[in-house]
């Protein structure tokens, strides 16, 4: 396997460190692995919905966090595949997620496109997730949000953050902010409100993010 020929020990432990996993690191910076990925994707085609799940989930699998990241390479890269036939594959890696580095990976490029294509169904699924026991399930009901722009589904986003917003969890508060930082971009007025209205509850790291982009609720 190329990765693991191009492997760099001194790399590989601060990059393991610096996720704080016990999973091992081939030491592989993204530039060389998109290389890597370019060079397999043009001798390994994919040739239909089949290979696509089996190349994911065969790499997802894999004993090193690069394999995992190729995983996530080609799921974004085949882009024929990104359908709502992919959705139960999708979900599977939001749930076996390890850490921020792959499920925001998942749910901001993945998932939030395929939920605008099936958005009864999928609303419906991000709904229990944000239930779930899981911490990085529950991180992708909110990002599953991102980039929806002016059809974001104000009712279900507001919801999800009232529910989520006592949580101390950090990557919960983040995650909150981030995505009201992003649909600030398109009804930055709708976010002030939000903001100015959940004060009390809204944790400061959560309302920071939010307003970054678009200045303090004093200004309404």
């Amino acid at each position: 396997m190329k990765m693991a020929l191009a492997r760099d020990p001194a790399r590989a432990a601060p990059m393991q460190a610096y996720m704080k996993t016990r999973q091992p690191f081939y030491g592989i910076q993204a530039k060389e692995r998109r290389t890597i990925f370019k060079d397999c994707v043009a001798h390994h085609p994919v040739n239909d919905q089949s290979d696509y799940e089996e190349v994911v989930r065969t790499l997802w699998d894999g004993e090193h966090r690069e394999d995992m990241y190729q995983a996530l390479e080609v799921a974004e890269h085949f882009k024929q595949f990104r359908t709502v036939k992919s959705w139960r594959l999708y979900e599977e890696l939001v749930h076996s997620a390890p850490h921020w580095d792959t499920l925001d990976w998942i749910a901001g490029k993945l998932v939030s496109e395929l939920v605008l294509v099936d958005r009864p169904r999928f609303d419906k699924r991000l709904m229990v997730w944000r239930h779930d026991d899981n911490l990085w399930v529950r991180r992708a009901s909110l990002l599953a949000h991102l980039h929806h722009g002016k059809n974001t589904n104000r009712e279900l986003l507001g919801e999800t953050i009232r529910l989520l917003m006592p949580e101390k969890e950090f990557f919960i508060r983040k995650a909150i902010g981030w995505v009201l930082r992003d649909f600030a971009n398109t009804d930055p007025l709708w976010v002030i409100k939000f903001a100015r209205q959940y004060e009390a509850d809204l944790s400061g790291l959560s309302r920071r993010e939010a307003l970054k982009h678009v200045g303090d609720d004093d200004e309404l």
